[in-house]
């Protein structure tokens, strides 16, 4: 059985406040010396991304933006994908909807729900409100299938969100913001479509692991074989309950690096198990 490792980013593998990853070194090497596939499952951007791959020096397949499309690099391990399109160095699996559809219903409403999205916000606003670097913001704000955004009154999203639903968009809640995507799109969506495709690629079924933190990755750890959920730094979960979901002890990186040492050690125990 081959392991895939999915992963959310920020309050994951990244620290929620510094956006380091530091702390997972162990786990990183520890993944890259097994030779097991990395795949970022995140509400970041696909520029995001290849920055952070960079900097890692990965080279792995990857989900944005909280499962609009999975991207696939060049050559990668001689997979054979049926589906998808060329975007060179890419072969895309398309799943959300486009910014452009997303910003168009998104202005439609803004006014009536006092709502600011990325495409209202300058990278100047987006660096005050994560933390980012001016880099990593101007990168953030180049969405291609999500519209990040704040309301001025939350409790109004109750009454924002069928209205959304009635035009074929939904919200979830990531970290920092509101999301607003297509109905169809989220990350577990995603991930079944990945790990079908190494499953047809490998021999034998695969074996998948996720790790995430908050709302918008619930629907991951519900689409993976071991689902790993870290706590905020406040020490709270989020709420979901899972027969076999595991609890990390520590948030961010630190918590990551412990947890997938861990689901490492007891890879042959699952894969007697499944």
């Amino acid at each position: 059985m081959n392991p895939l490792v999915f992963t959310d980013l920020d309050g994951t593998l990244l620290n929620h406040a510094s956006y380091s990853c530091e702390a997972a070194r162990a786990g990183l090497e520890q993944i890259r010396r097994q030779q097991i596939p990395l795949i970022f499952t995140t509400s970041k951007t696909r520029l995001e991304i290849e920055r952070l791959q960079a900097v890692m020096q990965i080279r792995e397949p990857f989900i944005v933006e909280n499962g609009g499309a999975i991207f696939f690099p060049d050559g990668y391990r001689n997979l054979k994908i049926e589906a998808g399109f060329r975007f060179p160095p890419y072969t895309v699996i398309k799943i959300g909807v486009t910014y452009s559809e997303i910003r168009r219903f998104f202005y439609s409403v803004k006014e009536r729900f006092k709502l600011r999205g990325f495409g209202d916000l300058s990278v100047e606003e987006i660096e005050l409100l994560t933390g980012l670097s001016t880099e990593q913001a101007s990168l953030a704000k180049q969405r291609e299938f999500t519209e990040p955004f704040v309301i001025e009154d939350e409790s109004k999203i109750g009454e924002f969100a069928p209205i959304a639903a009635s035009r074929g968009f939904k919200i979830t809640f990531g970290g920092r913001f509101f999301h607003l995507m297509g109905m169809r799109q989220d990350k577990g969506h995603a991930i079944q479509q990945c790990a079908q495709i190494f499953a047809k690629n490998t021999d034998g079924r695969v074996l998948t692991i996720g790790l995430g933190d908050s709302a918008n990755d619930i629907s991951m750890l519900k689409n993976v074989d071991i689902p790993i959920l870290l706590p905020h730094d406040d020490g709270t979960y989020e709420d979901i309950e899972l027969s076999n979901l595991i609890r990390a002890g520590q948030p961010g990186s630190l918590g990551w690096n412990n947890a997938i040492l861990d689901a490492l050690s007891r890879l042959e125990e699952w894969r007697m198990a499944k």
